[in-house]
């Protein structure tokens, strides 16, 4: 065996299609974080649960993390490398389980392009098989079950999340803007 060391694997690289942007990463800093913790109802799906319970304490763009939960209904994409070569990855056909367990995940309350609610979420989770899968969560699909899912929500306030079409991707993508736009 060698006493030579060897160096780790290079990090994977994703070129995109676009013409390169000299600003990958775009930040703007809210005015204030005002922070929540809900109980999304049974019943309710996740987007509606989240959208709502935040709309009454005016915050309409947050960052959030997800935790524990049942969910009687799961829909979830996985990401895909693009067999067609427009964009690096695509997400897959929605898979639909009934009862699953809510682990853990990320989420971003955010706008469409028209201005309608967008929660942007991915997870792990556990389905009824025992399984543990994650992916890109269908959050107005995904139906609040007995137990109730935890949301920890920091309002970003002061700007707006907004989905746009991005050049370098060509994908949409969520992209702070300064002009506020609430319905």
């Amino acid at each position: 065996m060698s006493d030579r060391m060897q160096a780790p694997p290079r990090a994977r690289t994703f070129v995109h299609p676009g013409p390169f942007g000299a600003v990958r990463i775009e930040t703007l800093c809210a005015s204030q974080g005002r922070h929540f913790r809900l109980a999304l109802p049974s019943g309710a799906s996740l987007h509606d649960g989240i959208v709502d319970a935040l709309a009454r304490v005016a915050v309409h763009n947050a960052s959030m993390t997800l935790i524990d939960g049942d969910l009687d209904v799961m829909s979830f994409c996985l990401a895909r490398a693009d067999a067609t070569k427009r964009v690096v990855a695509a997400y897959t056909k929605p898979h639909s389980v009934r009862g699953a367990r809510f682990i853990f995940g990320n989420a971003t309350l955010g706008k469409s392009p028209s201005g309608a609610p967008v929660v942007h979420c991915h997870a792990v989770f556990r389905m009824a098989d025992g399984k543990v899968r994650g992916g890109h969560l269908l959050t107005e699909q995904c139906i609040v079950g007995a137990h109730p899912v935890t949301v920890v929500a920091t309002s970003l306030d002061g700007f707006d999340l907004r989905i746009s079409y991005d050049e370098e991707t060509h994908m949409p993508l969520m992209r702070p803007k300064t002009e506020i736009q609430h319905a």
